[in-house]
């Protein structure tokens, strides 16, 4: 951004004056414009209320106008304009020549900026922007189209290139990146790396940012793109070509798991892990991409950002954080474990960091032990659901009987009988309901409390 000449300033700050409310005190004005579109939005700060309007047409006019100046200065004309007035000061003007992202409602159409760019040519242009109005939807890839990729690679002898080095196997690259979004989460920051099912998500102050997305069989896709990547700069800019990110791909590789990048043609790598290995087409080496993935190169490297996290009065925790790792590349996440970290201070957020492990299949759940009445409830309600016979079965007594991981549910048999034959319900804490009314309850509930433990992954 630049400043505007002392002209301009007069008549926007007599223009925004004019129009302001009483009792304001400051005016933010931004106006969006090429040679075909245009967009304008004034706020005025009334006290503690904001007041918005619409510039009126006298108002777009001196802006087009100053535009038009800019036009013929070296840089050209500008895309942005932001304005602040106070009612004791001249205004700040900053022009906006795309460095970053236009913000939703100052973004016009492709084809606004490539007129512009047709009637102003400019040597360079923002790659976000170049992407903007010129990918041309090159990096989507659809099942479709990645089946059809797929064979006509192999038909040409085009195989993805092994990548060993790149970045830490799959499942331990999973494990510290669920690590360091818990931390994240566990001291209240809003940015970081999340967990969501299933993905990885990541999003860095710069515009970089990636997806790591898991996949069944144990395959993964790792992608992403890196804000100022030389491939995009040589592709928009200079008419290279976009790198084949999907060379010797396999049809899996497709829209469904990759970063949303791609719909903006701004997608720089995409790496895929299969078979124990990590592979890419003409996607750069990782240390090229470092800046769009979270920091979870080594164990020393997740300890000294989850160290960052800690408060301060907990001292050195370095061990329970190494712990920490450990119970998440095994799965076995427990509270304890974070709280051995963090503390349990109730200001930090130790359910939601539990979450991302949750969410990463790192943490077995913990359920609380059922209490009686939900466990007689339960049953009853899936007897009626299901309009079981229960002749010589009250469901009104109904009784719980407790055993270590749930709980019997049955009705006696009448004093002086036998109660064979007779339906016993098992509900474990997990709301796992099973019956049976042939095996003996010792032997059964010895059977359920195997498969509870294998659910839990702790078997």
């Amino acid at each position: 951004m630049s400043a505007a000449p002392g002209d301009f300033r007069d008549q926007i700050a007599e223009a925004l004056t004019a129009l302001g409310p009483a009792g304001w005190h400051r005016a933010d004005a931004v106006f969006a414009m090429t040679i075909s579109a245009e967009a304008g939005h004034i706020v005025y700060a009334v006290g503690e209320r904001a007041v918005p309007m619409a510039p009126p047409e006298s108002m777009l006019r001196i802006v087009r106008e100053h535009r038009a100046v800019a036009a013929r200065t070296a840089r050209g004309p500008w895309w942005r304009l932001l304005v602040r007035l106070t009612d004791s000061g001249s205004p700040e003007v900053s022009h906006d020549y795309g460095e970053q992202p236009f913000p939703p409602g100052q973004l016009f159409e492709p084809q606004a900026y490539r007129s512009d760019l047709s009637a102003y040519p400019r040597d360079r242009v923002p790659v976000w922007l170049a992407a903007y109005i010129g990918h041309g939807d090159r990096q989507r890839r659809t099942p479709r189209q990645a089946a059809a990729q797929e064979h006509a690679d192999r038909s040409g002898n085009i195989w993805a290139t092994l990548a060993p080095n790149e970045f830490p196997p799959f499942p331990t690259m999973w494990a510290r990146w669920a690590t360091i979004a818990a931390a994240f989460v566990a001291a209240g920051s809003q940015s970081g790396p999340r967990m969501l099912p299933w993905t990885g998500v990541f999003e860095g102050a710069d515009h970089d940012g990636s997806t790591l997305q898991a996949l069944p069989g144990g395959r993964a896709v790792l992608s992403g793109g890196v804000w100022n990547a030389p491939a995009l700069e040589a592709a928009y800019n200079e008419g290279a070509p976009l790198p084949n990110l999907y060379a010797g791909a396999p049809h899996w590789v497709c829209e469904p798991v990759l970063n949303p990048r791609i719909e903006s043609g701004l997608l720089s790598f995409c790496y895929w892990w299969e078979a124990g290995h990590w592979y890419r087409g003409e996607s750069p080496t990782s240390d090229e991409c470092d800046t769009a993935v979270p920091g979870m190169w080594t164990a020393d490297t997740v300890r000294e950002i989850v160290a960052d996290l800690v408060p301060v009065e907990r001292g050195d925790r370095s061990g329970a954080i190494t712990a920490l790792i450990a119970a998440a590349e095994a799965g076995a996440v427990s509270r304890s474990v974070l709280i051995d970290v963090f503390g349990d201070d109730e200001h930090l957020d130790l359910d939601g960091a539990l979450h991302q492990y949750l969410l990463a299949g790192l943490a077995p759940p913990e359920p609380a032990p059922m209490p009686a009445e939900e466990a007689v409830s339960r049953v009853r309600d899936y007897i009626t659901g299901l309009d079981l016979d229960t002749t010589g079965y009250p469901l009104s007594q109904l009784t719980a009987e407790r055993f270590s991981v749930g709980w019997m549910v049955y009705v006696p048999p009448p004093e002086g009988t036998v109660a064979i034959g007779r339906a016993v319900f098992y509900i474990g804490d997990d709301g796992v309901l099973e019956v049976s009314a042939t095996v003996a309850p010792e032997a059964y509930v010895a059977e359920f409390e195997r498969r509870f433990a294998e659910r839990r992954g702790v078997a």
